[in-house]
């Protein structure tokens, strides 16, 4: 199974409790108590987050933090690369000379073309996305879609 770290899903809530509320300061524990996230994984995030230059702090007794710019200017992919580093959903998609099969594998063309997909999906959706709620799912069964639901053509 593909799936981002723990700690970047944990980073893209606490950017989106910051996003509700993008010009106010927050506390870093008024984010954990916000988010449900512990209080020493959140003071975690907004390092990584604050180095990379997606969330501003302050100091001093109103300090906190801050998105540094508006959610919809702020991708997942900023997100993801901020907790975890260069996307790369195999090292041969983005480095080369790194396996010892290189030479003789058909294969990380391929790789290459789904990383680039993959980030391109993360480069085109925003923080501002994450809020919105998602429409309603249809049901994954076709069969077990309503009748006054499917279109004949």
């Amino acid at each position: 199974m593909l799936r981002v770290t723990r700690l970047t899903d944990y980073a893209t809530v606490v950017l989106t409790v910051l996003a509700e509320q993008s010009e106010a300061v927050h506390s870093a524990a008024e984010l954990a108590e916000r988010s449900r996230v512990e209080a020493s994984t959140v003071a975690k995030v907004l390092k990584s987050l604050a180095q990379a230059g997606l969330v501003e702090s302050f100091r001093g007794a109103s300090g906190g933090y801050r998105l540094a710019r508006p959610a919809s200017e702020i991708s997942l992919r900023a997100v993801v690369e901020a907790l975890e580093g260069p996307l790369a959903m195999t090292t041969c998609s983005v480095h080369d000379g790194e396996c010892g099969i290189e030479t003789h594998c058909g294969i990380r063309a391929g790789w290459q073309r789904i990383n680039d997909v993959v980030a391109d999906a993360l480069s085109r959706t925003t923080l501002a996305d994450m809020l919105t709620p998602p429409p309603a799912a249809l049901p994954r069964n076709p069969k077990a879609i309503p009748a006054a639901l499917v279109h004949s053509t």
